[in-house]
C-alpha cells in the first residue's frame, strides 16, 4: 500500500508595523508638518504683503491723478474716515470718490482683520498729509498767514477755515517736496507685516511703495518744513472744485 506524501501548509507570513514603528512614523509625520506649517504661514504673509504693496500703488496712481488737477497739490483731509454708525465719513476715501469707489478692496490690506477697529474707518492706511498739518511748524506758519482774516471784520468763519485749508495744503506739500522718498502718504494704521524692521508699507510722495519710515522721525521732520511758495490765486478754486476744501469731518461727525 502506497503512502500520499504529507502536504505541507505554507503560511505566508508578512511583516506589519511594530508598535515603536508605528510610534517613529507619527513622530516623523509630526516633524513634518510643524515644519510645513510655519512655511505655509509664512508664503501667506508674503502673498499679504506683496498685496498691500500692490494697494497702495494702485491708490498712488489714483493720488498722482488728481494731484496733475491741482497742480500737484494732494487733499488736505482728515488722516482717517471717522467710522459712524452710518459707515465710514470724511479722509482720503470720500475725497477722492470721483478717481475710485469708496468700498474697493484696495482701501484694505489683507493682514488686516480688525473689524471693529481699522476697517470700521472703511481703509488700513493713514493718510499722513492729514496728519502733520496739525504739526506745531505747520499751525504756526497757518496761523500767522490767518491774522488779517482775524482782523478783518467782514470775514465770515467759512473764509477763515478755507484759507486755513488752502494754507495747510501749501505748507505740508512744500514739506514732501523736500524729501518726496523718504516721507510716507499713506502707511499701515498698525504693525501689519512681521519680519522686517518697520512692519508697515507705505506709499511715498515720488509714487514708489516699500516698507516705511519712523512715524516718529516724519512727525519731527515736520518741524523743519517751509513755506517756500509763491501765492497762486487761482488755487482755492481749483482745490475747492475737486472737493479738497472739505470741512474737517473728524472734529464735526457725532
Amino acid at each position: 500500500m502506497s503512502r500520499t506524501p504529507s502536504r505541507r501548509i505554507l503560511i505566508d507570513r508578512r511583516p506589519g508595523f511594530t508598535l515603536v514603528e508605528m510610534i517613529v512614523t507619527i513622530g516623523i509625520i509630526g516633524l513634518l508638518l510643524g515644519l510645513t506649517f510655519p512655511a505655509l504661514r509664512t508664503f501667506q504673509r508674503e502673498a499679504q504683503n506683496v498685496q498691500c504693496l500692490s494697494n497702495l500703488k494702485q491708490l498712488g496712481g489714483i493720488l498722482q491723478t488728481y494731484m496733475n488737477q491741482t497742480g500737484g497739490l494732494p487733499p488736505m483731509v482728515d488722516f482717517i474716515p471717522a467710522a459712524t454708525n452710518n459707515g465710514p465719513v470724511g479722509g482720503l476715501p470720500q475725497a477722492l470718490r470721483g478717481f475710485i469707489d469708496k468700498d474697493d478692496k484696495c482701501w484694505c490690506c489683507p493682514s488686516d482683520t480688525d473689524a471693529q477697529g481699522s476697517l470700521s474707518t472703511g481703509t488700513s492706511y493713514f493718510y499722513m498729509p492729514g496728519l502733520l498739518r496739525y504739526s506745531p511748524n505747520v499751525q504756526i506758519q497757518v496761523q500767522q498767514a490767518l491774522i488779517p482774516y482775524y482782523l478783518d471784520p467782514t470775514a465770515t468763519d467759512e473764509q477763515i477755515e478755507r484759507r486755513q485749508t488752502e494754507m495747510e495744503c501749501r505748507i505740508v506739500t512744500a514739506f514732501y517736496r523736500q524729501d518726496g522718498r523718504r516721507m510716507p502718504m499713506l502707511l499701515d494704521s498698525v504693525d501689519r507685516h512681521p519680519g522686517t524692521r518697520i512692519p508697515r508699507n507705505a506709499l511715498f510722495f515720488d509714487g514708489s511703495v516699500g516698507m516705511s519710515t519712523d512715524t516718529a522721525e516724519i512727525l519731527e521732520g515736520a518741524e523743519d518744513a517751509q513755506d517756500d511758495f509763491e501765492e497762486d490765486p487761482d488755487m482755492t478754486d481749483s482745490l475747492d472744485s475737486l472737493g479738497l476744501l472739505e470741512p474737517n469731518t473728524m472734529s464735526t461727525s457725532s
